[in-house]
């Protein structure tokens, strides 16, 4: 599965952001390092859904109104 992230230099390093999955971030001192790290955390991430689904007793879905997505 492929995901698109963002990529910005910073003092610090390089910060890295997954937009499609909100409070995905990571870091890295290089950007190699802050694209390995983004795959962990996006990993990690999924993880964590696919748990939590897991947990629910019943699953819904809702239909938002064009203009708002």
């Amino acid at each position: 599965m492929r995901y698109k992230v963002m990529l910005k230099k910073t003092d610090e390093g390089y910060a890295v952001w997954c937009p499609g999955l909100p409070g995905c971030w990571s870091q890295g001192d290089t950007e190699e390092e802050a694209l390995q790290n983004i795959r962990d955390a996006i990993q990690a991430y999924l993880e964590t859904v696919q748990q939590l689904q897991g947990e629910s007793d019943e699953v819904r879905e809702v239909e938002v109104p064009a203009g708002y997505a």
